[in-house]
C-alpha cells in the first residue's frame, strides 16, 4: 500500500508470490480485522492432461478387480444351485454366524401340545439345529404353524440367548371320516383337521360316506340313543344322503330315514328279549315300522334251506 492508502498490484493481476488480486485483498482485510497475518489457501485443479489412474489412490484398481471377480464367483455359486444345497445342509450364512456367536437354538418349549407330536410341531415351524435366535422370524413361524389344520391358535417368542417358546391351542378331534377309502380326522363341526397317519385316533367314532362328516352330530345322537348297544357300534355309514346304516359287531343295522332313534329303541328291545344280534345274521333291516327283516349268514342260510327241505320231505312221507 502506498502513502495514499492504496494497494499496489501488478497489471497482470498477481504479485510476486503468484497470488491473485482477490486473494490478496481478502488477506489484507482479514489481517486488519484480526491483527494477524492472514494465510491464503488455494485448491489446485488437476491438469486437464492428467490420466484418471494418476489421480486415484494406489490399489483401487486391484480392489475393484477383486470385488468384480468375487461377485462373479458368488453369482455362479448361486446359479449353479450349490448355494441352495449349502443352505439346506448348514443353514443361512447369518444363522451360521449367529450360532458361532452363541445364539443357536438349543431348546424349544412347546405348550398346549395334545394330539400332535413335538417333532411334528418343530417340522411345521421349520425350526432345527440350523436355526438361530436373532434371525428367527416369529411372525413367519406362527404363520407356518397356523397352516396345520389341527392347530387353531399359536404364538412364538424368542428367549435369548438360546431358547424359543411356542404356545399353541389344538382343535379337538371328534371322529374319523372315511371317504373313497381315505381316513381323515374331523372336528365336531365336520371340519377336516388331520389325516389318519397312525393309531393315535383309533378310538374315535367312525363315519363313512359322502357328507357323513357334516352329519356327525346326528350320528353321535344315534349312538347315544342305542343305550346298552352303544359300546358295540363300530361305525355309521351315511347312505344316499338320506339315512344311516350302523355296523354293530359285524351286523349291519339299516335304519329308516324318519325317526331312526325309535328304530334303534326297537332293536334294543329285540336284543333284550330274544338275543337277536346273537343269531347267525349279517343284517337287520328296521326301515319298516311293522316288521323286522334279517339276513342270515351263508352258513345259516344253507343250514336253514336244508332244514326246510328235510321238513318238506318229512311232511310228504
Amino acid at each position: 500500500m502506498d502513502s495514499g492508502g492504496r494497494f499496489s498490484e501488478s497489471l497482470s493481476g498477481g504479485d510476486a508470490a503468484g497470488r491473485s488480486r482477490p486473494a490478496r485483498l481478502a488477506g489484507a482485510v482479514l489481517g486488519r480485522l484480526t491483527g494477524r497475518r492472514a494465510r491464503s489457501f488455494s485448491v489446485r485443479r488437476a491438469r486437464s492432461g492428467q490420466h484418471l489412474h494418476q489421480r486415484l489412490p494406489r490399489g483401487v484398481g486391484v480392489v475393484g478387480v477383486s470385488l468384480s471377480l468375487a461377485a462373479a464367483a458368488l453369482a455362479g455359486f448361486v446359479a449353479s444351485g450349490r448355494y441352495d444345497a449349502f443352505v439346506a445342509e448348514q443353514g443361512r450364512p447369518l444363522d451360521i454366524a449367529a450360532r458361532i456367536a452363541g445364539f443357536g437354538v438349543e431348546r424349544v418349549t412347546i405348550s398346549g401340545i395334545s394330539r400332535m407330536y413335538e417333532r411334528e410341531v418343530l417340522a411345521a415351524a421349520g425350526i432345527d439345529w440350523r436355526t438361530s435366535v436373532p434371525f428367527l422370524d416369529v411372525a413367519d413361524v406362527r404363520e407356518k404353524l397356523l397352516r396345520v389344520p389341527l392347530i387353531a391358535q399359536a404364538s412364538v417368542r424368542k428367549i435369548y440367548p438360546n431358547e424359543i417358546a411356542i404356545t399353541q391351542v389344538e382343535r379337538e378331534p371328534a371322529a374319523l371320516w372315511q371317504k373313497n377309502g381315505e381316513l381323515s380326522v374331523i372336528a365336531a363341526d365336520g371340519t377336516v383337521i388331520d389325516a389318519m397317519r397312525d393309531d393315535r385316533y383309533a378310538s374315535l367314532p367312525l363315519v363313512v360316506g359322502e357328507d357323513a362328516n357334516t352329519k356327525l352330530p346326528e350320528y353321535l345322537a344315534l349312538v347315544a340313543a342305542a343305550g346298552p348297544l352303544a359300546e358295540r357300534i363300530k361305525a355309521g355309514t351315511y347312505v344316499s344322503g338320506r339315512r344311516w346304516t350302523i355296523k354293530l359287531d359285524g351286523v349291519d343295522v339299516r335304519l329308516p330315514e324318519i325317526d331312526p332313534a325309535a328304530a334303534l329303541a326297537r332293536l334294543v328291545r329285540f336284543e333284550r328279549e330274544a338275543g337277536l344280534l346273537e343269531k347267525d345274521i349279517i343284517a337287520v333291516d328296521l326301515r319298516m315300522r311293522d316288521r323286522v327283516v334279517v339276513r342270515l349268514t351263508e352258513e345259516a342260510a344253507a343250514a336253514r334251506a336244508e332244514a326246510q327241505k328235510a321238513k318238506k320231505k318229512g311232511t310228504a312221507s
